[in-house]
């Protein structure tokens, strides 16, 4: 499977990227106004850090996952968060809890987790998918950018 799907999988540090050809689509609620709570100041950092930072976003923007937005490209949504593993490696994370408040919840029913354990109980094979970075890095439609 692994090998007739080779496009699809990233092997190491090799880079996934956006999945292509299948866009979410975000239902807003745009009643509320436009929170000032979206715009947070940026946490103290040092010039290392920020470095960092901008190496990780500079990345995903190359990826074409994230982009820009605004007219002066400076708006920012969150305030980046970087963590740093003792080896060096380190993960970028964003707090979206302000900005998921104007999503509109998908009522699809997720699994428990012991239900979906219960089901492995008699699997001979168990594998895992790790996705770039611990997200799934899908597109946006058109019509839910705003």
């Amino acid at each position: 499977m692994l090998r007739k799907n080779r496009p699809e999988f990233a092997i190491g540090e090799e880079p996934l990227g956006k999945i292509k050809g299948y866009d979410i689509e975000l239902y807003l609620d745009l009643e509320r106004h436009y929170p000032p709570m979206l715009r947070r100041p940026p946490y103290p950092e040092s010039l290392e850090t920020r470095k960092e930072i901008e190496k990780h976003v500079n990345e995903l923007l190359d990826m074409d996952v994230i982009r820009k937005i605004g007219h002066n490209e400076i708006v920012e949504i969150t305030t980046p968060i970087l963590i740093t593993w003792h080896d060096g490696k380190s993960k970028l994370f964003g707090d979206f809890r302000a900005l998921n408040s104007y999503t509109t919840s998908d009522r699809y029913p997720i699994p428990r987790i012991p239900h979906a354990l219960d089901k492995l109980e008699k699997a001979k094979y168990i594998t895992k998918i790790d996705c770039m970075k611990g997200f799934h890095p899908n597109g946006v439609k058109p019509n839910s950018m705003k």
